[in-house]
C-alpha cells in the first residue's frame, strides 16, 4: 500500500487523481493539504508513532507532495516511540531545505518505507523539451537563460530557492524561503522595466524524490505580472501543473514557455 504525504497545493490533488487505487492520504500538523482531504493527521513530536501506524496499515511506499511549514519541536511533545529519532529530527530542522528532506526521507527509508516520487507516480507531470507556445523565446532570452542556470547553480550551494528572475543577464530577484510567486510579486511593484524571465529547475545534486520546483497556471499570471517575456523550466525537471492550461495562459498574455534541456 502507499500513503500520500500531502502538504498545501494543487500537487498532492493531481497525484491522487492519477493512481489506481486511493492511497492512505496522510499530513503533518500545521501543513494540512488545502486540496484533498487527510485521513491521518500526526505532530512531527509523534512521528515515531506515525510509523507505527504506517506499519500496522501496512504502507510499503510513500510520496511526499505539496508544500510544507518547517515545525518547531515541543520537547514536552515528545512521544516515547519519537525519542529515538529525535537527532534525526533535530538534523533535519537545522538543515537547509534539500538537507532536511534527505534526513526526513532516511527516516521512512529506515522504517522499511520506499520512498517514491511524484513524477515517478505520474510521469506526465514533467514536460519534454522544447517550445509549445506560440511565441519562440529570442537570442537574448536563450543568454539570460544560460545566466539563470548559473545563478540557480550558486544558490544551490546556499540552499536557498530554485528560481530567479533574469533581464539583460542580470538577477532582478532570487527565490527564498517565501516561494517563486512571492519573489515575482516583488517585480510586480517595481517600475523597473519591461522584459526578462523566469528561470526554474531542481538544484544541482538534489535528491529529485522531492520538492521537485514546480509551476502552474498562477505562476504564468504572476510572470505576466512582472512584466517578464517568459518562463525558462529545466526540462524534465520541474513538475508542470494543469499544462494545457499552462500554455494557453502563456499565449493568452503573450509569453514562451521553453522547456530547456540541462
Amino acid at each position: 500500500m502507499i500513503a500520500l504525504l500531502a502538504g498545501r497545493g494543487a500537487l498532492p490533488a493531481e497525484i491522487l487523481a492519477r493512481l489506481p487505487e486511493r492511497p492512505l492520504i496522510c499530513a503533518m500538523e500545521g501543513s494540512e493539504p488545502t486540496h484533498v482531504e487527510a485521513e491521518v493527521t500526526f505532530r512531527l513530536e509523534k512521528l515515531g508513532s506515525f510509523l507505527e501506524r504506517l506499519s500496522k496499515s501496512e504502507v510499503t511506499e510513500i510520496c511526499l507532495a505539496g508544500a510544507v511549514t518547517r515545525p518547531r519541536i515541543d520537547p514536552t511533545a515528545i512521544d516515547a516511540a519519537t525519542l529515538p529519532l529525535i537527532p534525526a529530527l533535530q538534523g533535519a530542522i537545522a538543515a537547509g531545505d534539500d538537507g532536511a528532506l534527505r534526513a526526513v526521507m532516511g527516516i521512512f527509508e529506515n522504517a522499511g518505507i520506499t520512498v517514491r516520487a511524484a513524477h515517478e507516480i505520474a510521469p506526465d507531470l514533467l514536460m519534454e523539451a522544447g517550445v509549445p507556445t506560440k511565441i519562440q523565446p529570442g537570442e537574448i532570452d536563450k543568454a539570460d537563460a544560460r545566466r539563470g542556470a548559473e545563478i540557480v547553480a550558486a544558490m544551490a550551494a546556499a540552499d536557498i530557492g530554485q528560481a530567479c528572475a533574469v533581464r539583460a543577464g542580470q538577477a532582478i530577484a532570487v527565490e527564498g524561503i517565501f516561494g517563486t510567486d512571492f519573489m515575482l510579486g516583488t517585480l510586480a511593484t517595481r517600475p523597473d522595466g519591461q522584459g526578462g524571465l523566469l528561470f526554474k529547475a531542481p538544484k544541482p545534486g538534489q535528491d529529485r524524490r522531492a520538492d521537485l520546483p514546480t509551476i502552474g497556471p498562477a505562476t504564468v499570471e504572476a510572470v505576466a505580472k512582472a512584466g517578464l517575456s517568459g518562463l525558462v523550466l529545466e526540462a524534465g525537471g520541474v513538475i508542470v501543473l494543469s499544462r494545457d492550461e499552462v500554455i494557453a495562459a502563456c499565449d493568452a498574455h503573450g509569453l514562451f514557455l521553453w522547456l530547456r534541456p540541462a
